[in-house]
């Protein structure tokens, strides 16, 4: 199958998005199938032998951290040069508002992936009477797919109320390989504690944004000699962070890769994951592969992933002091190791492929409308 991607985001930038996406392709191409991605220009114009059409990118003002890609009729250019067999547009919004323009109007089956809750982030950056218009215009864009996905029975359902049409969940994955226990290294720890190794490491990984609620972790760190906190990542808020975290046991280490990463997770000892707005949260999975147990907000993805006193612990984001509570039980080290020897059992197993081999059903299955459609058409 000839498939054309055009996403939002993609390498050099680092995010759950962009892993996914990664590991998808891989296992197209080593499927035999021809992959062309189109994306914000950012310097890098192949992965794994994959074309990667770039489009020019700037800084916006509201999100200074990251370089976004404008509407531009380029993307035209570049389906009419390929003419893939389905367009699959992943995070539709600002570049993918090319991709589903020029998509549909060219008549190419269209797939659109949902990975990002815009509207709930409105909330913090003060700006929640938009949410309507936002749904609105996601809305617009997805119903000019002829399928789309996202990564969780909870989206899915509130996408379906929203008459989003023909949503699917796209299934979960992670690289078990390279996240995994194993990865334990002394030196990273001593990296992460700021040379206390003995002290209870806490680990957030993910965007630095106000979104992510990382300001409730001080909150352990004033109550509870036993923690240090480690944050891996970057991005808009992370001035604010570090002052906010001023004096404490904390260690801001910008983003991390690959084994450097795998090396973070593994030499941990708790993941935290206080977001109440995701839409999946790939490194909860990332986290349970390396043999860590979790703190995360009880929401419908995170009950999805992680069963409560199990393989984590869920905390209720509407009653107050419930997170700082349930992060200090991991003072019980018989508790920490029970929770994390069952989170690495349920995802051991997990890897990509099935989540990849169900996208390329996907893509056949919108195929298959699509020509549907046109001989409807034709027919009347």
């Amino acid at each position: 199958m000839k498939i054309a991607i055009v996403t939002e985001t993609f390498l050099p930038s680092t995010d759950g998005i962009v892993t996914r996406l990664t590991a998808c392709i891989r296992w197209l191409h080593n499927q035999g199938h021809e992959v062309m991605i189109i994306a914000p220009d950012l310097g890098v114009y192949d992965f794994e032998g994959a074309p990667v059409k770039g489009v020019p990118a700037r800084t916006l003002p509201f999100y200074r951290s990251k370089q976004f890609a404008l509407p531009n009729s380029i993307v035209k250019k570049y389906l009419e040069e390929y003419d893939p067999e389905v367009v699959h547009v992943v995070n539709p919004a600002i570049l993918g508002y090319s991709g589903v323009t020029y998509a549909h109007k060219m008549g190419y089956p269209l797939v659109a992936s949902y990975h990002t809750n815009v509207a709930q982030y409105l909330d913090y950056y003060h700006l929640s009477p938009f949410k309507g218009l936002i749904w609105w215009y996601f809305r617009k864009l997805h119903n000019k797919a002829d399928l789309n996905i996202c990564t969780s029975q909870t989206v899915q359902q509130e996408l379906t109320s929203r008459d989003f049409y023909n949503v699917h969940v796209w299934k979960r994955g992670v690289d078990t390989e390279n996240f995994h226990p194993d990865r334990y290294s002394m030196a990273m720890r001593e990296k992460l504690t700021n040379g206390n190794p003995d002290d209870k490491l806490l680990l957030y990984v993910g965007r630095l944004a106000p979104e992510k609620e990382i300001e409730k972790l001080r909150s352990v760190l004033e109550e509870s000699e036993e923690f240090s906190l480690a944050i891996v990542g970057d991005g808009p808020h992370r001035g604010p962070l570090e002052k906010h975290f001023g004096g404490t046991k904390t260690v801001f280490t910008g983003f991390m890769h690959g084994e450097e990463l795998a090396r973070a997770f593994a030499s941990s000892d708790v993941f935290v994951f206080p977001s109440t707005t995701e839409t999946l949260g790939l490194v909860i999975l990332e986290a349970m592969a390396s043999g860590l147990p979790l703190v995360a907000a009880k929401s419908g993805p995170t009950c999805e992933q992680i069963e409560d006193e199990r393989t984590g612990l869920l905390y209720d984001p509407q009653k107050n002091g419930d997170f700082v509570n349930t992060v200090r039980r991991f003072e019980d080290e018989t508790l920490r190791k029970r929770l994390a020897t069952n989170a690495r059992k349920d995802i051991g197993e997990l890897g990509w492929s099935e989540a990849a081999s169900q996208l390329l059903t996907l893509y056949e299955e919108a195929v298959g409308l699509e020509e549907s459609s046109q001989k409807k058409q034709k027919l009347t």
